[in-house]
C-alpha cells in the first residue's frame, strides 16, 4: 500500500530532525549532507532511532543537497553522490518497514538568494531527478518561505514523476507566508499545483503552528501535515539549544489531528523522543475529516498616517528643476556646525537634505537622529540614507518603522561600503540583504506589511531613492542594474558624482526611456589632493585628465583651489542642467558654503530660464 492510500484511512508519524540532532550530539560538520559519504553510520542510526520510536515515514538527509547549497563547501560536484547516498541510507534503515521520502529543502528565505530562479530550478531539479531515480516513496519539499518557488518546485515534481508530493511551507507570522500571503491561499495554490499533501513545518513552535492551523480548513483533494519544531530556541554559549519537552509534544499531537493534520513530525530541535510521543498519542486517534474553522476577523488597513506637508520628491523632479544636497553627519558628538550647515543649505533652497548612513564605514552620529533635528530645527527635508551593511533584517525594518514614525519617508537604499575600509575594519558586515531586495521590502511596508508578513495596521509611505553608478565602461549594463531597481519598486536615482560633459551626454541618451528620475551626482573639488583621492581610490568615481590638471595647477593654494573647484562643478551643472532635472550636490568636507553657492547659481539659471 503506497503512501497516499495510507493517508485516506490513517494517521502517519514522520520523523524528526536530523541536522540539529547532529549538532547536538557534537558533530560539528559544516555540511550535514556530506556525512551520507564521510560518517553514513550516524546517519544511519539516526534513521533506526526514529524508526523506533515509532516514525512510520522519514526523510533522506538532503534538505541543503542541491548544487546552489553545495557550492558553498566545495561539494557540487558530489551532489548527486550525496542524494544517492542519502536515499540508500534511509533505505537500509527502513527495511521496508517504513516510507522513504526524498527531502528537497527551499532556497530562497526572507532576504531571497543572489541565485535567480532559473538557477534555483536547475538546481532542484537535479536533485528531484536524483531522489527518484533512486526509488524514494515519495518527495517532501519543506521550509519553503517563498511561495513561487513552491510551485514552481511542486511542478517540476509532477511533470518528472507520479510520487505523491509533500509540500511544507515556513511561515513568516501565524497564519501568513512572506508577503503576506495567507497561508490557507498558499495550500489552495498548491493543491492545484499537484500537491497531494500540504502543510507548516519549521520556525514555529507547536502552539503558534496550532494557531495557524485553526484557521486552515480540512482540503478536499490533499491532507495535511504539519511538523513543528520543538520550541523556540534559546542561544547559550555559542550554540543553539531547544527545549526537551515530549510529553508537550503528545499534547499537541491530538489538538494537531483535531484540526485535520494526517501526517504528523517533527522540526529543528525535535528527537526521536518527541517521535515516541507523536505516535504514542496517535495509537488512539482516528484521521478527522470535519473541523469548525477558526475566523480571524482582520482589520483593514487604514491608509498612512498623514505626515507629508509638501510632494513627494518624484513630484517635484518631474515637475521642475529639483536640487538636493548631501551634508555629511558628524564623526564627532558636536553638531552646531552640521546644524548651521543645514540652515545655510535651507536659505538656499534646496529641496532636501540628504543624510548619508555612515559613509566609508565610519561611525557618525546617527542620520534618524540628525534627521529628526533637520526637519525639526532647520525646516528642510531630511533624505535618509539606510545601507545593508550595518542592520540585520530585524534591524533594517525596525529601523523602518522609526523613520515612519518620525515622519521621515524619503529614504535611499544602498548596499553600503565594506567595513575592512572604515575605522573598524574588523567589524562584521551583515549585508542580510542587497539595496535591490531591500527596496522590494520597504515597497512591502507601503503595503502595510512587515519584511515577514505580518500585518502592521497601516500602509507606510516611503519614497525610495536608489544609488546608480554611471562612472563604468559598460554603461548599459549600469542601466540594466538601475532596471533590475525599478522592478523592485525604486521610485528614483541619484548617481555618484559626474565629471566628464560627455558621459553626462551619455547618461542622458542610455536613461531617457526611463520614467523614473535621476538626480546627477555633482561634487565639488577643494584640491589636488582631494582630486586624485577621489579619481584613483574612491571606487565609482573618476575624474578627466583635464580637471586633474587644472586642479594641480593650484595645488598648494587652498582657497584657489576651491573657486577652480566651484567653477569645474558650475560648468558640469550648466552641462547636466541641460539634460536632468534632478541635480545631486555633494558637500566636500562640510564646506556648505561651496554647496550653498552652487545651490544658488541653479536657482538663478533657473529664475532666468523662466523670465
Amino acid at each position: 500500500m503506497g503512501l497516499l492510500e495510507r493517508l485516506k484511512t490513517d494517521l502517519l508519524v514522520g520523523d524528526g530532525a536530523m541536522g540539529t540532532l547532529l549538532y547536538e550530539r557534537g558533530i560539528e560538520q559544516q555540511c550535514f549532507e556530506e556525512i551520507n559519504i564521510s560518517h553514513p553510520e550516524e546517519i544511519i542510526s539516526i534513521h533506526k532511532e526514529y524508526l523506533q520510536a515509532g516514525a512510520n515515514v522519514i526523510q533522506t538527509n538532503t534538505y541543503a543537497a542541491n548544487r546552489l547549497k553545495l557550492i558553498k563547501y566545495g561539494l557540487e560536484d558530489k551532489t548527486v553522490e550525496i542524494n544517492r547516498r542519502a536515499v540508500a541510507l534511509a533505505k537500509q534503515a527502513a527495511q521496508n518497514q517504513a516510507f522513504v521520502v526524498g527531502t528537497v529543502g527551499g532556497i530562497r528565505r526572507f532576504q531571497m538568494e543572489d541565485s535567480t530562479l532559473t538557477e534555483i530550478k536547475a538546481a532542484l531539479t537535479e536533485q528531484i531527478l536524483t531522489l527518484v531515480d533512486e526509488g524514494v516513496d515519495g518527495l517532501l519539499f519543506e521550509t519553503f518561505y517563498d511561495l513561487e518557488e513552491a510551485l514552481m518546485v511542486t511542478s517540476i515534481a509532477k511533470e518528472h514523476s507520479a510520487l505523491p508530493v509533500i509540500v511544507n511551507v515556513s511561515l513568516g507570522d501565524i497564519g501568513v507566508m512572506s508577503g503576506g500571503i495567507q497561508a490557507t491561499d498558499a495550500f489552495t495554490r498548491l493543491t492545484d499545483a499537484g500537491a497531494d499533501v500540504v502543510g507548516l513545518n519549521c520556525r514555529m513552535g507547536p502552539a503558534h503552528m496550532l494557531r495557524s492551523f485553526e484557521e486552515i480548513p480540512i482540503p478536499d483533494h490533499s491532507y495535511l501535515a504539519v511538523y513543528p519544531n520543538a520550541s523556540l530556541p534559546d542561544y547559550r554559549d555559542g550554540r543553539f539549544f531547544y527545549s526537551s519537552n515530549p510529553d508537550y509534544f503528545a499534547n499537541m499531537t491530538g489538538k494537531f489531528i483535531d484540526q485535520g493534520a494526517r501526517l504528523i513530525g517533527g522540526c529543528c530541535g525535535t528527537t526521536p523522543e518527541h517521535i515516541r510521543a507523536i505516535a504514542d498519542a496517535v495509537q488512539s486517534r482516528e484521521p478527522v475529516r470535519k473541523k469548525t474553522i477558526k475566523v480571524s476577523i482582520r482589520q483593514p488597513l487604514s491608509e498612512p498616517t498623514p505626515k507629508r506637508k509638501e510632494k513627494k520628491l518624484t513630484e517635484l523632479v518631474k515637475a521642475r528643476k529639483s536640487v538636493i544636497v548631501e551634508l555629511d553627519p558628524p564623526k564627532k558628538l558636536n553638531t552646531r556646525r552640521f546644524m548651521e550647515g543645514a540652515i545655510a543649505l535651507k536659505g538656499a533652497g534646496i529641496d532636501a537634505l540628504t543624510l548619508a548612513d555612515n559613509s566609508l564605514a565610519s561611525p557618525r552620529v546617527d542620520n534618524l537622529a540628525l534627521g529628526t533635528l533637520v526637519k525639526e530645527q532647520a525646516g528642510i527635508r531630511p533624505l535618509v540614507h539606510l545601507t545593508c551593511r550595518d542592520r540585520n533584517l530585524i534591524g533594517l525594518q525596525s529601523h523602518l518603522m522609526g523613520l515612519h514614525a518620525l515622519g521621515l519617508t524619503d529614504v535611499l537604499t544602498i548596499t553600503g561600503d565594506p567595513t575592512k575600509i572604515g575605522d573598524f575594519p574588523g567589524a562584521t558586515s551583515v549585508y542580510d540583504v542587497a539595496s535591490y531586495q531591500l527596496i522590494a521590502m520597504i515597497k512591502q511596508l507601503n503595503e502595510g506589511l512587515s519584511f515577514s508578513g505580518k500585518e502592521l495596521g497601516e500602509k507606510a509611505d516611503f519614497t525610495i531613492g536608489a544609488a546608480f553608478n554611471p562612472n563604468v565602461k559598460y554603461i548599459d549594463k549600469a542601466v540594466q542594474r538601475l532596471e533590475k531597481k525599478i522592478n523592485s519598486g525604486a521610485d528614483y536615482f541619484m548617481s555618484q558624482p559626474v565629471y566628464d560633459h560627455h558621459q553626462l551626454k551619455i547618461i542622458y541618451e542610455e536613461t531617457k526611456h526611463l520614467e523614473q528620475p535621476i538626480y546627477i551626482g555633482i561634487m565639488p573639488l577643494v584640491s589636488s589632493r582631494n582630486a586624485e583621492f577621489l579619481h584613483n581610490e574612491v571606487p565609482g568615481i573618476k575624474l578627466t585628465n583635464q580637471i586633474r590638471e587644472v586642479m594641480a595647477r593650484h595645488d598648494g593654494d587652498p582657497e584657489a583651489s576651491k573657486r577652480e573647484g566651484i567653477a569645474i562643478a558650475k560648468d558640469l551643472i550648466d552641462t547636466a542642467y541641460e539634460w536632468f532635472n534632478g541635480i545631486y550636490l555633494i558637500t566636500p568636507f562640510m564646506h556648505y558654503d561651496v554647496t550653498v553657492e552652487l545651490s544658488n547659481y541653479i536657482h538663478q539659471k533657473q529664475s532666468i530660464a523662466t523670465k
